[in-house]
């Protein structure tokens, strides 16, 4: 009797939306490759520092460093990350094999009290950690308090009913995928907040010389979703974007046309710099070359001197 292939572990973080998107890919990376799949569950830096924020501490790398440990010595095959998590450049031996089918990308405003954003009253305390978030709310209402805000999404929800904030935002995705949509007060559209390079996706990262696991997941990929994600990374990877840098990066399809929409803020200047750009990309690389043109504008708009004024 022939003995049945091992099973392929996925590496990932135990909070609640990490271990449901381990599950997502679980389920359906079993039948695909007619192999059993296991989790393999790991607390991260990122999820052990919540005093201070990950723009002063290593970043969200700090998400997913464990998680590489962990395939590079063997003890698991797969890491499932939210894309937007994942750092723009990969420890070499490293791949992104797959990115999933986009839930909403958007960022969503939830309050016990308040319908929208506009609704907030006059200093009303709004918590994130997200300086894209930071500058962008700063944009849209200066009399705000914008206060820190770190935890996973259960913990981040319970600050606010404890009466910590008047009001918090968060990625729509992250709310959806567990059930939680009815806590969404408002969906904050792109005009109003453009989202995070990559938000809303899930990214598959395993060992490059995994070929046959490569292989299956293949069928993972969501073209039309990997496209605009590499057209986004681009314009973060080019001007070195993280959490520490107030950039967002977003694209959208309509029909076979991508549009990329790009921002840049500044923690201690006002205003906001924005570029987009159009084309009609037929392969992955054409993609990415059109966020690069996004860059080019944002550069031309003033990105540059912005960038090296930034605070350390």
């Amino acid at each position: 009797m022939q003995a049945s292939a091992p099973s392929w572990i996925i590496a990932t973080r135990e909070s609640r939306l990490a271990l449901w998107q381990a599950e997502h890919v679980r389920a359906l990376l079993g039948p695909l490759s007619g192999r059993s799949v296991d989790l393999l569950g790991m607390t991260t830096r990122g999820d052990q520092i919540l005093d201070r924020a990950l723009s002063k501490v290593g970043g969200k790398g700090l998400f997913v460093k464990e998680l590489e440990v962990a395939l590079e010595e063997g003890r698991a095959h797969l890491a499932v990350h939210s894309l937007k998590d994942v750092p723009m450049e990969l420890p070499e031996g490293f791949v992104l094999a797959a990115v999933m089918e986009r839930e909403d990308p958007r960022d969503a405003l939830v309050s016990n009290h308040h319908a929208t954003l506009d609704a907030l009253p006059q200093g009303a305390v709004v918590g994130t950690s997200s300086l894209r978030r930071l500058v962008q709310l700063r944009a849209l209402r200066p009399d705000l308090r914008i206060e820190p805000l770190r935890g996973n999404l259960d913990t981040r929800l319970r600050k606010l009913d404890d009466g910590q904030y008047d009001a918090i935002v968060l990625a729509a995705a992250g709310l959806k995928r567990l059930g939680l949509a009815d806590r969404i007060r408002q969906v904050i559209e792109p005009t109003q907040i453009l989202p995070a390079a990559g938000q809303g996706a899930l990214g598959l990262e395993i060992r490059a010389d995994q070929t046959e696991l490569h292989q299956a997941l293949q069928a993972l990929n969501h073209a039309p979703t990997l496209w605009a994600t590499l057209a986004e990374r681009a314009v973060s990877r080019t001007l070195g974007g993280s959490c520490s840098m107030p950039l967002a990066a977003h694209g959208t399809w309509s029909g076979d046309t991508l549009t990329v929409d790009v921002l840049l803020g500044h923690p201690e200047r006002p205003g906001l710099l924005r570029a987009e750009t159009q084309g009609q990309p037929t392969t992955a690389e054409g993609a990415e070359a059109l966020g690069l043109l996004a860059t080019d504008r944002l550069i031309e708009a003033g990105a540059r001197d912005w960038l090296d004024s930034m605070p350390a």
